[in-house]
C-alpha cells in the first residue's frame, strides 16, 4: 500500500492547484483543475465536488479508475497519486469538506466528498526519478 510521507506532504501543502482524472464508462479520459483537495490520512485524499458534473458520472461508472495529480510549481516537484474513489454525501469526512469549502469561498455549495483511497503514488518531478514509483 502506499504511504502519504512528510515530503509529500509539503509538496502538496504548496500547491495552488491539483488535477484530478477519471474515466467514463466508454473510456473517454477527463481531467479537470481542483483546488478544494486536502490530504487527510497516510493514504487517502479529499476532494470537494462542487462543479464535477462530468467526473461525479465518471466515478461512479468507474471508481477504481482515479488519479490525482499535484504541482508546486516554485520547487517544481509533483506527485500523482492512482487509486479507488468512495462518494459520501453525509458524515464527518464530507462536513469537514464542506468547512474547508466555505473557508475557501462561502458561497460555494458541496455536492459530495470524494475520498481516494491512493494504491501508488508516482513521481511527477523533472528529471531522472520522473514516472517512477515514490517509496
Amino acid at each position: 500500500m502506499a504511504k502519504i510521507t512528510e515530503k509529500i506532504r509539503e509538496v502538496a501543502g504548496n500547491a495552488t492547484t491539483w488535477v484530478l482524472a477519471t474515466v467514463s464508462s466508454d473510456g473517454m479520459p477527463n481531467a479537470v483543475p481542483v483546488n478544494a483537495v486536502k490530504i487527510i490520512s497516510d493514504d487517502e485524499i479529499l476532494v470537494m465536488n462542487q462543479f464535477l458534473n462530468k467526473s461525479d458520472a465518471n466515478l461512479k461508472a468507474n471508481p477504481d479508475k482515479v488519479a490525482v495529480s499535484v504541482w508546486d510549481p516554485k520547487s517544481l516537484k509533483g506527485y500523482q497519486f492512482k487509486g479507488e474513489a468512495r462518494i459520501e454525501t453525509s458524515g464527518d469526512i464530507f462536513d469537514d469538506g464542506v468547512r474547508m469549502v466555505k473557508s475557501m469561498m462561502a458561497e460555494l455549495e458541496s455536492k459530495s466528498a470524494v475520498v481516494i483511497k491512493v494504491k501508488s503514488i508516482y513521481i511527477t518531478t523533472p528529471g531522472p526519478n520522473a514516472g517512477k514509483e515514490a517509496s
